[in-house]
Order: structure tokens, then sequence, then C-alpha cells
């Protein structure tokens, strides 16, 4: 079972999420909360995947995140969000967030999200993929990684691809014929090369450098992987 925390200031839309989420038989919410109370709630319950509200009036979902990132084991984290919360997400970007989906995901793609992140991809909901790449392009970072791809070998740059598309190890290992741990080390590899980025963070600079398709009308790393890390 995939177990999942949702950190969400209002009842209604953690109630709303545990239920979409207790559909599938593979996923288990284990906690929900308020901000306030979420980082003893994910130390107490150790989830795989935390679905967490970006803005929230007692603690921010930005400090949440920060402190999520200090645990011993730290859980994928997939930001929820609404449009008119742009200003935020470069940020959470930065904080170390895999994954952001608006709140009114559809319930499908909400639920193969969490299998996503629990298989160690990552998530952008097409609603937030431009203000989160627009806002991680505006900084230094990402123009250093954006200048080291060219230093990146072929099958590094491969690699990159992949995770432009939001897959997990095992499914990049599958497309590639290599085995899980070639993969993971290539993975680490080109994220120290690129400037010590994220998984999001390498996914845009796939985006930037031309690696990935064309995403209007698509779904990207949605949904893509599935299995263990």
């Amino acid at each position: 079972m995939i177990r999942v925390a949702v950190v969400d200031d209002e009842q209604l839309v953690r109630s709303g999420l545990r239920m979409i989420l207790g559909t599938a038989p593979d996923i288990e919410v284990v906690a929900e909360c308020g901000g306030g109370d979420a980082v003893e709630t994910v130390r107490a319950c150790s989830p795989e995947v935390v679905l967490l509200d970006i803005r929230m009036p007692d603690v921010d979902g930005l400090t949440v995140l920060a402190a999520l990132r200090t645990l011993p084991r730290p859980p994928a984290v997939a930001m929820l969000t609404t449009f008119d919360a742009n200003e935020y997400l470069a940020a959470a970007l930065r904080e170390g967030a895999t994954g952001f989906l608006l709140k009114d995901t559809d319930p499908e793609q909400l639920v193969q999200a969490v299998r996503t992140l629990a298989a160690g991809g990552s998530v952008l909901d097409p609603g937030v993929t431009r203000a989160v790449i627009g806002g991680y392009l505006a900084s230094e970072a990402e123009t250093k990684a954006a200048e080291a791809v060219s230093a990146l070998t072929p099958r590094e740059r491969e690699v990159l691809t992949h995770l432009g598309a939001g897959l997990a190890n095992p499914q990049i290992a599958e497309r590639m014929g290599l085995a899980p741990s070639t993969v993971k080390d290539h993975v680490r590899a080109l994220l120290a090369k690129l400037g010590g980025l994220n998984r999001v963070q390498a996914a845009i600079v796939a985006d930037r450098a031309g690696l990935v398709g064309p995403r209007p009308g698509r779904r990207p790393a949605v949904g893509r992987a599935e299995g263990a890390r």
C-alpha cells in the first residue's frame, strides 16, 4: 500500500481527497491535518507521499515543506495549488517539491499522480506547468543548469529526457534496457552535473533544452510511473 498524508487547512478539501484516493486499492490515506500539525503528523505516520496545500493560514505550505525535507526519511511532496498561487511555485520547487497539482485535478489523474510520486517520479499538472517553469527559468540556477546540459554524456542526456517525461528509475531502466542500479547512478551523476537539482528541476531543464516534446495537449509526468522505487 502507498501511504499518503493530506495537509490542507480546509476539512472539506481533506475529506474530498481522502474519498478520491480511497477508491484506489493500492493507496491508503494514513493521516490528514492542517499545517500546524503537519510535521509531527508526518513524522508519526511515515507516509511515502504528502499532498500539501501551498497556502494555509496557520503555517504556510513552504514552511511545512522545508521542515519535511529535514526529516530522516523525507516523503515525496506534491504541492496542492490554485491558479492564483503562482508566486509560490518557484519557491516550492527550490525547497524540494517533487510535484505540483491543482486542487481540482481529475480524480483518476490524482490517483496516478500519487502512484508516480511513490515510485520516485515527478508530477506537474499542465495547469501550472507554465507558471512553474517560468518562475524557475528566472533563477540563476536554471541558467547554469541549462549550460551544463551540453557537458552531459549521450547516455546522461537520454536519462534526462526520460526525467523530463516524469519517469521513475525503474521505468527509465526498462526503456533503456539497463539495470535500475545503473540508472540510479546515471541520475545521480547528471543531477550533480546540473548543479545538484532535484528531479522536477531537471525535468524543467530538459524541457528548456528541447529534450521533451511539445507540452500542449498532453499531461506531462502524471500517471507515467508505476511500481516500487
